[in-house]
C-alpha cells in the first residue's frame, strides 16, 4: 500500500520543512518533491506536524503473569493513541524474563497482540551471567539495583562486577541502594503516610547507586544507560561521564514533586519517588544540555483498587504512555522545549541509545512510523477515556494543548480521531549493537 502525506511540516534530523512524505508499503519511500507514482491514499495535513513514532525504552506491560493489571492488546492500544511506534518492555512479568526463551515467548505474545512494534529486554540475576552473555533477539540487559520482586535484585558487588565485566550488550538499571532504602525504610517503620516514601526512597539511595553503577560502566568500558533519573545531584555526577554513558527522565519526575503527595497520593508514589521542584528544574536543564539524552515513561500500571491500599501496602507505579508525547508537546505550546528537542528526546535519542535498526527519523528508507500532531489542539485527560487497563491516569484533569491525531506503524495507519485499526501488528524491533550506540552515531 502506498500513502501520500502531504502539506505536513515535517520534522526531521536537523530542520522541519513544510514538504510531502511518500509511505510504500513499510518504508518512506520519498520525501519531498513531485511524487509520480499512484498511491492508495492522499492524507491532507494542512496545519499539522509529522514526526517519527516515539519510542519508549522503559515500561512494564505485566504480560505474561500480571495482566489484571495491563496486557499487550491494552498496552499498545495506549501507545498508539499517545503516538508511541515501539516499546521496549522490561523483564519483571511473571515469569522474570531471564533467559533467552523467556524473552522468546514474550516476542511471540507481542506477534499476536501488540498493534505497535517491540521489544524486550532481558533481566539480569545473581547467577545468571552466562544467559546474557549469549542473548540475542533484545536491546539490552536490565539490572536492578535495588527495588525488584523475585530474583532480579542484584546488589552484590561480585555479581555486578561480573556481568558488566562478562557480557557485551548496552546495560540499563534502576538505580536505587537496597541497604539506603531498607535504613531509612527502618527509621520510619509504622508510617502511612505516603510522602515519607520520599523520604525513604530518597536523593542518596538514587545518588549512591548511580555513582557505584557509572563507576562499573567506567572500569568495564562498558556502555551503560542510567533510567528515570530524579534527582539534581545525579545529572552533576552525568555532566561529568560523557561517551559510555547516556540516561533518561520520566515525566513523573518532570512533573511531579513532594508537594503532589497531598493532592494526589499514591498516584505518584513511584520507585525512584518523586522529589523536589528544585530537582525537576535540573532534569529539565540537563535535557537542555544533552547530558539526559531521552524521555520515557516507565509506564508501570496498577488497578485503583491496588493503589487505594494504605501506604505502605500500595504499590509503586502509574500508567503514563499515553500521554507522555501530549505532555511534551504541551510543554513547546508553553515555551519550555521546542518540538525539534523533542523529537529528539523521544524519537531519536532513544534509536540510538538501543542501536535500533532505521527508526527515530524521517529518512527516506526508514521504518514509516510516523505521527500527526496538532500543536493547536486542546483536549482534557480523564480516567475514564484512558486505553490502559487500569484506567486512571495521574494527569486526570490536566487539559493540554498539542496532541497527536493519527499514528502510522510500519506504513500501517493503527489509530486516528479514536479509532485503532485492530487487525494491524507491529514487528520485532532489530538492533545493531555494532553501531555503537548514542554517541557513536550522528
Amino acid at each position: 500500500m502506498r500513502t501520500l502525506i502531504k502539506n505536513a511540516k515535517v520534522v526531521l534530523s536537523r530542520e522541519t520543512v513544510r514538504t510531502n512524505v511518500l509511505i510504500d508499503g513499510h518504508k518512506i519511500a520519498q520525501l519531498g518533491g513531485y511524487v509520480q507514482v499512484p498511491v492508495d491514499e492522499t492524507v491532507d495535513a494542512e496545519g499539522l506536524h509529522l514526526i517519527p513514532g516515539v519510542i519508549d525504552d522503559q515500561v512494564h506491560f505485566r504480560e505474561p503473569g500480571l495482566t489484571h493489571k495491563e496486557d499487550l492488546a491494552t498496552a499498545s492500544r495506549a501507545c498508539a493513541k499517545g503516538g508511541v511506534t515501539t516499546f521496549l518492555e522490561m523483564p519483571n512479568t511473571l515469569p522474570n524474563a531471564i533467559t533467552q526463551s523467556l524473552v522468546e515467548a514474550k516476542l511471540a505474545l507481542a506477534a499476536e497482540k501488540s498493534l505497535v512494534n517491540y521489544g524486550f529486554y532481558i533481566g539480569a540475576t545473581p547467577g545468571n551471567v552466562g544467559e546474557l552473555a549469549r542473548a540475542t533477539r533484545t536491546p539490552g540487559i536490565k539490572i536492578f539495583i535495588g527495588s525488584s520482586t523475585g530474583d532480579l535484585l542484584v546488589d552484590s558487588q561480585d555479581a555486578l562486577e561480573r556481568i558488566f565485566a562478562e557480557t557485551t550488550l548496552p546495560i540499563c538499571a534502576h538505580c536505587e541502594d537496597e541497604a539506603t532504602v531498607r535504613e531509612n525504610t527502618a527509621a520510619l517503620a509504622g508510617t502511612t503516610d505516603v510522602a515519607d516514601h520520599s523520604r525513604i526512597r530518597d536523593h542518596k539511595a538514587a545518588i549512591i547507586a548511580t555513582r557505584r553503577a557509572i563507576d562499573l560502566a567506567h572500569r568495564h568500558r562498558h556502555r551503560f544507560h542510567v533510567l528515570h533519573v530524579s534527582t539534581a545531584a545525579e545529572t552533576e555526577i552525568l555532566s561529568d561521564h560523557r561517551g559510555l554513558i547516556t540516561a533518561e527522565a520520566c515525566p513523573h519526575h518532570l512533573f511531579f514533586n513532594i508537594a503532589d503527595y497531598a493532592r494526589l497520593g499514591t498516584r505518584v508514589q513511584m520507585n525512584p519517588s518523586i522529589k523536589l521542584p528544585s530537582d525537576c528544574d535540573a532534569l529539565w536543564s540537563a535535557l537542555q544540555r544533552d547530558v539526559i539524552q531521552v524521555i520515557a515513561t516507565d509506564h508501570a500500571p496498577h488497578t485503583l483498587e491496588e493503589k487505594a491500599r494504605p501506604y505502605p501496602k500500595s504499590p509503586s507505579g502509574l500508567p503514563a504512555v499515553e500521554n507522555s508525547l501530549a505532555l511534551l508537546l504541551d510543554q513547546v505550546h508553553r515555551g519550555r522545549a521546542t518540538l525539534e528537542q523533542v523529537v529528539h528526546w523521544m524519537c531519536d535519542a532513544p534509536a540510538r541509545v538501543w542501536d535500533l535498526v532505521d527508526k527515530g527519523r524521517i529518512v527516506e528508507g526508514y521504518d514509516a512510523d510516523l505521527v500527526l500532531v496538532d500543536l493547536n489542539r486542546r483536549a482534557t485527560i480523564l480516567d475514564e477515556e484512558q486505553q490502559t487497563k487500569s484506567r486512571w491516569s495521574p494527569w486526570h484533569g490536566t487539559t493540554l494543548t498539542g496532541w497527536p491525531v493519527r499514528t502510522w506503524v510500519m506504513g500501517r495507519e493503527v489509530f486516528r480521531d479514536g479509532v485503532f485499526d485492530e487487525q494491524a501488528r507491529g514487528r520485532e524491533a532489530i538492533y545493531d549493537h555494532a553501531r555503537g550506540g548514542y554517541w557513536a552515531q550522528s
